[in-house]
């Protein structure tokens, strides 16, 4: 692919990105929680690889700044599932991606997203093995029969 495709590449990640927090924005609390937050990370992942090959082309970043606050389920104090020390490396990650949005370093901003596309693939995994003991563990629990 060549330098010249990058802002093309870039804008069709763009759109993931906007797709995929609209995907939290809208859930319910269910059991998709984990593949959406999979999503998520992939598509943060994929932000990081077209910031670094944008940044090695010569690109810079337009400083923006976002005070949207992140989808609901995201935010903190609203029930997330999964590791609190996880979602505290979530949030401390995510003010960084925002705190380089702020700024026109692309490569700060690709290992913003490198750093939040990581914490949220682990959280990804962590949630989906809670909801699977959950789901075995309810399965697992003695039924009461009343006559």
């Amino acid at each position: 692919m060549s330098d010249a495709e990058i802002p093309g590449e870039f804008a069709a990640i763009q759109k993931r990105w906007i797709s995929a927090l609209g995907d939290h924005r809208m859930a319910p609390p269910d059991s998709g929680f984990a593949r959406r937050l999979a999503t998520l990370a992939e598509v943060l992942r994929a932000e990081a690889v077209i910031c670094h090959r944008a940044a090695a082309a010569g690109f810079g970043w337009p400083a923006h700044k976002s005070d949207a606050p992140p989808p609901y389920e995201l935010q903190p104090n609203t029930g997330r599932r999964g590791p609190v020390e996880l979602w505290a490396r979530f949030d401390r990650a995510l003010t960084q991606l925002n705190t380089a949005a702020g700024g026109t370093d692309l490569l700060a901003v690709a290992v913003a997203f490198e750093q939040l596309g990581e914490v949220t693939a682990e959280l990804a995994v962590a949630v989906e093995r809670e909801d699977h003991a959950a789901v075995s563990g309810a399965a697992a629990a003695p039924q009461r029969h009343t006559a």
